[in-house]
């Protein structure tokens, strides 16, 4: 699981023991929720996640977990019909973990 968690970058301060939980949590999201996957900008992805009993509620949790460990993401959510937008944006520094998440989140779609 180690090798899976070397995109964690260095500046996240979520102890080390807890990482392979929280990824688990957003792998779960992104397969069960994602609808679609867009990079506007090189450093801003978007997602849209369809909504459900809970859904936002669980996102807005996740999100504000992420905040507190990993300072370099901005999220923003925003409820539409029937789904959830999250816009994950991160600084030039942390655009290679940005780059690795997108694929993370891409691979995890495709287990739908």
């Amino acid at each position: 699981m180690t090798g899976d968690l070397a995109w964690v970058p260095q500046s996240c301060t979520l102890p080390t023991e807890e990482r392979p939980l929280r990824v688990a949590e957003w792998d779960a999201l992104f397969a069960e929720r994602l609808t679609s996957l867009s990079r506007p900008q090189p450093l801003r992805l978007r997602l849209d996640l369809a909504d459900g009993e809970g859904v936002e509620a669980r996102v807005r949790d996740l999100v504000e977990r992420e905040s507190g460990c990993c300072s370099f993401f901005t999220f923003t959510t925003t409820p539409a019909q029937d789904l959830i937008r999250l816009d994950i944006s991160v600084d030039q520094t942390h655009e290679p973990v940005l780059d690795a998440l997108a694929a993370r989140i891409a691979a995890a779609g495709e287990q739908r």
